[in-house]
Formats: C-alpha cells, sequence, structure tokens
C-alpha cells in the first residue's frame, strides 16, 4: 500500500450517465466481464477498448 492520496484517479462516464473514478492505467482500456472473458477461439481476453467519449478528465 502506498501514502495516502498518492494514486491518481480519472473520472470515466458510465452507460448511464454516472461518473466514476478509476486509475489512469484503466482510462482508455477495461477489465472484461465473465461474460467477455474469452475470445471465439478460447484465448483469454486481457483488455477491452473503452470508448474515447467516457473519458471525463483528471482528479487527483
Amino acid at each position: 500500500m502506498g501514502k495516502t492520496g498518492t494514486t491518481q484517479w480519472v473520472k470515466i462516464k458510465g452507460r448511464k450517465g454516472q461518473t466514476r473514478l478509476v486509475p489512469p492505467k484503466y482510462q482508455n482500456y477495461k477489465k472484461p466481464g465473465p461474460n467477455q472473458k474469452y475470445t471465439s477461439d478460447g484465448k483469454k481476453r486481457r483488455r477491452i477498448a473503452r470508448s474515447p467519449k467516457s473519458i471525463v478528465g483528471v482528479k487527483s
């Protein structure tokens, strides 16, 4: 664990319009849910591209 307040946060707008804070490494990519975890040929999917419209701004 780091010191309190060291994590930078980015605002992401969800599908229904609400915003939430995520670490900057998940700014352009999101982790797949259980139904999108594997590709059609059975390989595990690591990241899914996030919509550019969802990025709202950076909050420290």
